[in-house]
């Protein structure tokens, strides 16, 4: 498994630009919501409870974020459980709520994040050159708003060294 220092570098390099980090702040989430949405809106009766692809998805998901980073974890839990609740009782909504919710949701997102990548970072999206960026994205996104607040100054100068390695500009 990476390091989070490495996967954090591959994605900072292709999201250098303030505007573009922003543009990513609405896009990502926006995607990760209707993609949950979808996966709620089925869901298999497990010993009386009924599961969704969507809570697995989150299990798995939350599992590896802590491995790669705790704190992170932490807080990509205090934004997916939320996440999940809401997608969870619009996924009980009518199917036509529903895939009109997944696609606005999803085009939605999709049309921030590449304005953000033609207009302000002017490189192609990362996943281009790692489709594993997609899982990457969000936990970049709460690693950026704990180094906003100060927290590990050193990982984030890091991450920002390594970052350079894959920046053909520099």
């Amino acid at each position: 498994m990476k390091s989070i220092e490495e996967h954090m570098a591959f994605y900072e390099a292709y999201h250098r630009h303030p505007l573009n980090k922003l543009t990513h702040f609405i896009g990502i989430p926006t995607i990760v919501f209707s993609v949950l949405v979808l996966l709620s809106s089925v869901s298999v009766n497990v010993g009386g409870a009924a599961v969704t692809p969507a809570m697995l998805l989150v299990a798995g998901g939350l599992v590896y974020y802590f491995l790669l980073q705790p704190a992170f974890g932490l807080g990509m839990a205090l934004f997916i459980l939320p996440t999940l609740a809401l997608a969870h009782w619009t996924g009980r909504q009518s199917w036509l709520v529903v895939a009109a919710v997944f696609l606005g949701f999803f085009i939605g997102g999709w049309i921030f994040q590449l304005v953000g990548h033609a207009v302000f970072e002017k490189r192609r999206p990362a996943l281009t050159d790692n489709l594993f960026q997609m899982v990457i994205g969000p936990i970049f996104l709460v690693a950026e708003i704990f180094f906003l607040c100060g927290y590990r100054p050193a990982l984030h100068a890091r991450i920002r060294e390594l970052s350079h390695r894959h920046d053909p500009a520099d």
